[in-house]
């Protein structure tokens, strides 16, 4: 899938898959998985705000539900200029893919590429769990 088509999936979800009634900021994310199958989703707040969910694990959720592991890219789009990742989902992120790229898009045509290892430098991952090799 072309970059574009990502962002454009990613902006779809933000305007139409998030439900913000106390912060109104939208954010929608898509993620490729490496098998080439796309998902999207939108940011979930709840009245409490602890357990609402940002757009890229919705998205993220939504694959490994029906699943997809192995995380190719992901684009984020949010309602400021160049919304970013926050630390819960870089680590999301991090767990089905140790270096995915992840575009941080304000619109199709003006976006920025980073790796993983670019927002969560010296990430903690599941082979840090599986003892010395």
């Amino acid at each position: 899938m072309k970059i574009e088509e990502l962002i454009e999936r990613a902006l779809y979800a933000r305007d139409n898959m998030t439900y913000t009634p106390y912060s109104k900021y939208k954010v929608g994310a898509c993620v490729e998985m490496e098998d080439g199958s796309v998902y999207s989703g939108g940011n979930i707040e709840i009245a409490s705000y602890s357990p609402t969910n940002c757009a890229e694990r919705t998205a993220i959720f939504k694959a490994v539900s029906e699943g997809k592991r192995k995380i190719k890219r992901i684009a984020v789009v949010g309602d400021s200029f160049y919304t970013f990742p926050c630390g819960v989902c870089r680590q999301v992120i991090r767990e089905f893919s140790k270096n995915p790229e992840i575009i941080i898009a304000n619109t199709k045509e003006d976006y920025k590429i980073y790796t993983l290892e670019d927002l969560l430098p010296h990430s903690f991952g599941p082979e840090d769990l599986e003892g010395e090799k």
